[in-house]
């Protein structure tokens, strides 16, 4: 349920703000520095005059000061010094009417005060925090402005996995440090992995020792075939002093801190330095080289729960939150199933199955916490087999399980993968870095609603948040989280602040670009898309392939130049067909600044006219541009199935197309390309059949192949000498199916994705 209206937000500011001379609707006029603020306020009353505080003076005394100061000391203002005096010109008093609204804030700035009313630290310090924004964005000076703001959402998270790689404390501060900016209260730090142990638990030193390292670490992306390694020992972990230290400057901030210790899977770390705790104690367990999901997991005996209630007992006294995340996903069972003692325990404990194992092995860990005065939290998967009687769940295998959780009445984050995962790819501009795989550009991400439109409204109550995860396999350093992350934060902060009627995403963009601009000057590695030329390609019947511009940047023009020109030239037109083959170049131009180039390299061939019916249509995550971008004679990218041109199926849908010519087509050769990801659970098919048919209606095989294999990520599977002349075809491709045990993905459906389809005489 959103938890403040922009109405009572209104009375609030009327309320309590001292009259200004004021510019209502920050939409009407051009004091842009202020409108830049992210989030955007939902309620914004800004003069264009600049007050005349040089210093932010703050009293001697008080709790509410010492918050204020402690939350921007040390903070990189320009031209605007801090300092504590008596003579304060920051004046924080609670805000009244308002106490049920964590994190709500307001404040005037005048020509010689400040005067702020905020509830509780968290609101403290978001005030503070919009009030430092104002200040880097306009060189030190401070404008004359009201504004008032409460949060949508009490939990607005963001995630740093610290294990795949491993960031100094320094970092981590750093990253801290942006959520502050942005008004996120929630740091979920992922510190146990498969690739390493990353805290220091002294009851159990082999965890520093041998956990915390790794012998090597995988070259490039895990779908490369074969995989390479760099052969050098890596690893790390922070001792308890540096949490200490990180969980005190976040919570000056107004940031709580979630510790993850995973279990029961992704234990491989643990493992390999306490091999009693697995299934198989005699084995040779060892810290992760690459990424995945593996089949070492926790064995649920005794001594695994008093080494994890031991490891939790020293985590509790370390993390003040009121979580602590248990991980409980992707943990494959096969283990347990070939484990005579788990078959014992199931049979003891009156379970159902391996799932019914893992919810008790989960209660179990739950009962503890909630004894300490812990709460958990799950990923999405801590459903399966029971959901444990108090756990918080995040919902991240898409929003199914969190509408389950909710229907539960169970409090529920969204942090889909759709929308909240920003390891994927926010741009399919060839220069992007190389990621795990996916699309999630940043428009999808602003255009986010936690709230399901299917849950009903009594269950919005317990969709309590939402958070971004950065998983960092492909982040090595720790400027590639910036560019991975920072702008996509900003994003989501609207999402998860602003009220439906303030939330515009082309004045999002205008204020993010004086964003990138101040990040620059820090020399933070903040992602730039927003002269990126976004494009819809189409295949219409009998006139083949067109572009659209989706959207022109605001106060950009676009040339373009096709394959036989010399020169870019203005783009005027609503839709270009494609006529001559070869490279086709876009480029959006603001004040005398060009943005990447989008090439398109199309190459026509017989299908680009035809019409195509899908029996069966693609994920709506991968959908590209439509059924058409089938035949539309673009490939898709060698590396990326999550670009505009792959269309993916998943959980074992098949892809079955029929295809319609304008006219009677001779046709002798016919390929299709098929990816291959295991990493991500993308498998090639079973099989491949085509089918003619003279009326559209009886169809006839006419040639199949079964052996699909690659050593590359795309395997073009090309059928000669058909010697057809048809008007119609039918084209059958068998999934996977479900991915068998010891394989990635094991016991899911495998996802299918097919690219072009060319038809040739």
């Amino acid at each position: 349920m959103k938890l403040i209206s922009y109405v009572f937000c209104v009375i609030l500011l009327l309320s309590k703000s001292p009259k200004l001379n004021i510019t209502n609707d920050t939409t009407a006029n051009n004091f842009t520095v202020v409108k830049a603020i992210i989030p955007h306020p939902n309620v914004l009353n800004v003069t264009e005059q600049f007050s005349d505080i040089k210093e932010l003076r703050l009293s001697e005394t008080g709790k509410n000061y010492e918050i204020a100061f402690n939350a921007v000391k040390d903070y990189p203002f320009k031209n605007l010094r801090l300092s504590k005096d008596k003579n304060a010109n920051v004046v924080i008093s609670s805000l009244e009417n308002n106490s049920n609204i964590i994190g709500a804030f307001q404040f005037s700035i005048s020509s010689k005060k400040i005067s702020i009313a905020a509830n509780e630290q968290e609101g403290i310090c978001n005030a503070m925090s919009r009030i430092c924004q104002l200040s880097v964005l306009n060189g030190g000076r401070l404008p004359i402005v009201e504004i008032s703001d409460a949060p949508q959402f009490g939990y607005r998270g963001m995630h740093l996995d610290v294990c795949r790689h491993f960031f100094p404390v320094s970092d981590v501060k750093k990253y801290i440090d942006f959520l502050f900016f942005y008004g996120y209260n929630t740091f979920h730090w992922h510190l146990t992995e498969d690739q390493g142990w990353r805290i220091e638990i002294k009851k159990y030193p082999k965890l520093q020792e041998i956990a915390a390292y790794r012998n090597e670490t995988l070259i490039g992306h895990y779908n490369d075939q074969p995989h390479q390694f760099d052969g050098t020992q890596y690893g790390g972990f922070y001792t308890q002093a540096e949490v200490r230290e990180v969980v005190n400057y976040a919570a000056m901030r107004g940031i709580s801190v979630i510790p993850e210790i995973e279990l029961p899977g992704h234990s491989s770390a643990a493992l390999a330095a306490y091999p009693e705790l697995g299934c198989e104690p005699n084995k040779n367990y060892e810290v992760a080289t690459k990424w995945g999901v593996f089949e070492d997991i926790y064995c649920p005996t005794e001594k695994t729960f008093v080494f994890l209630e031991e490891v939790l007992s020293e985590v509790i006294e370390l993390f003040p939150s009121k979580y602590i995340h248990i991980g409980g996903d992707e943990a494959p069972k096969a283990a347990w199933k070939k484990s005579a003692f788990c078959q014992q325990l199931i049979k003891e404990k009156g379970l159902e199955d391996e799932h019914g194992l893992q919810s008790y092995f989960i209660t179990r860990i739950e009962q503890f916490l909630n004894s300490k005065g812990k709460s958990i939290i799950g990923w999405d998967e801590i459903l399966e087999g029971g959901l444990a009687p108090n756990a918080t769940v995040m919902s991240w295998r898409g929003i199914t399980g969190g509408i389950e959780a909710a229907k539960s009445k169970h409090q529920v984050i969204m942090t889909p993968t759709t929308h909240c995962y920003f390891d994927y790819y926010q741009s399919d501009h060839p220069d992007e870095p190389l990621a795990i795989g996916g699309f999630l550009p940043l428009e999808k991400v602003y255009h986010y609603d936690p709230i399901p439109e299917s849950l009903g409204t009594e269950f919005h109550q317990f969709i309590i948040g939402a958070q971004g995860n950065v998983w960092t396999e492909y982040m090595k350093k720790f400027d590639q989280v910036e560019y991975m992350a920072l702008a996509r934060m900003a994003a989501l902060s609207e999402v998860l602040w602003c009220d439906d009627r303030v939330k515009n995403y082309e004045q999002f963009k205008n204020n993010l670009d004086q964003h990138i601009n101040y990040w620059v000057s820090q020399n933070v590695n903040i992602a730039n898309h927003l002269l990126d030329i976004n494009t819809a390609i189409t295949t219409e019947y009998k006139t083949g392939t067109t572009v659209e511009i989706k959207s022109i940047p605001e106060g950009a023009t676009v040339e373009y130049a096709k394959p036989s020109d010399a020169t870019f030239k203005l783009f005027t037109e609503t839709k270009l067909t494609l006529k001559e083959n070869g490279i086709y170049q876009f480029k959006a131009i603001r004040s005398g600044k060009s943005g990447r180039l989008k090439t398109i390299d199309y190459q026509s061939h017989c299908a680009n006219f035809a019409k195509i019916t899908l029996k069966n249509m693609p994920h709506e995550k991968y959908s590209a541009n439509g059924p058409t971008s089938i035949f539309n004679g673009i490939t898709g990218s060698n590396e990326k199935y999550g670009d505009t041109e792959w269309l993916g199926f998943n959980d074992g849908t098949n892809f079955e197309a029929q295809i319609e010519f304008p006219e009677i087509e001779k046709i002798n050769t016919l390929s299709i390309r098929f990816f291959k990801g295991e990493g991500q659970w993308i498998y090639l098919p079973k099989h491949f059949k085509i089918f003619s048919s003279a009326d559209g209606e009886h169809y006839q095989l006419v040639a199949e192949t079964s052996n699909i294999k690659t050593n590359t990520k795309v395997a073009t599977v090309v059928l000669e000498n058909l010697n057809l002349a048809t008007q119609y075809l039918k084209i059958e491709v068998a999934n996977f199916g479900e991915i068998p045990d010891g394989r990635m993905g094991a016991g899911h459906g495998a996802w299918l994705f097919v690219d072009e389809i060319i038809v040739s005489p």
